[in-house]
């Protein structure tokens, strides 16, 4: 099929409504016909686009990930390179509470039941760290942080921020210590644990708190049509 009949916004939709059914539903709730009625589209349009729902499931492992990178990459780099790290944090859990249910299947949840997801689209996005671990690179020169291996420090703060954002997806974050204060809790505690000395790191996190991103950005498509919410 020529590209010039694919809609982008259909595509990006068919992929948002998929992630929704697979998220609540879980594997059975995915089905042809109950994407194309959630879209308001035929149940042909979905493999004229897709092929299949395995393709389904691996274009919205994809597309998760290119939406986190697009995010990650608004946060600029500073003199500061601590409050960078934080401020990709922030970057990072903004992304995954505007696309809560993408961000759930991107990462390989039990909801995708037999849909075939290889080793390749699991590893798929592994880019999105490289602006966290130039981040602990720089703030390894500055000596804010011990010297390391900076991807081994970058992986082990994304797999603590990924289980506290998927703690607060499940709702299992509530007063008094709700989702915002563990947050920025982990926050100073992993760049106090990389080194850091506290009360500097308090100062950063002031600097990274006034660059949080707004929650539900617009988002788009890789080639740049904006996606349904």
């Amino acid at each position: 099929m020529s590209p010039r009949r694919i809609d982008p916004q259909l595509a990006a939709a068919l992929l948002d409504a998929a992630a929704h059914l697979l998220a609540e539903e879980g594997a059975a709730g995915l089905t042809t016909r109950r994407l194309a009625a959630a879209v308001g589209t035929s149940t042909t349009v979905v493999y004229t686009y897709y092929g299949g729902m395995d393709n389904l499931v691996r274009a919205m492992v994809h597309e998760g990930f290119s939406r986190l990178h697009r995010r990650m990459a608004t946060v600029r780099a500073t003199s500061d390179a601590v409050a960078d790290i934080m401020a990709l944090g922030y970057a990072y859990r903004a992304n995954a509470l505007d696309h809560a249910h993408l961000y759930l299947v991107m990462f390989g949840s039990s909801s995708l039941g037999g849909f075939a997801l290889g080793e390749g689209d699991r590893q798929h996005g592994r880019y999105t760290l490289e602006s966290l671990v130039d981040a602990v690179s720089r703030a390894m020169e500055q000596e804010r942080f011990r010297p390391g291996d900076p991807l081994l420090v970058a992986q082990g703060m994304w797999i603590a921020l990924h289980g506290l954002v998927t703690l607060e997806l499940g709702g299992y974050l509530i007063d008094p210590y709700d989702a915002d204060l563990c947050f920025e809790a982990q926050l100073r505690s992993l760049m106090v644990g990389a080194g850091d000395d506290h009360d500097t790191t308090l100062i950063s996190l002031a600097r990274a708190r006034r660059r949080r991103p707004s929650r539900s950005a617009p988002s788009s498509t890789s080639d740049g049509v904006p996606t349904h919410q």
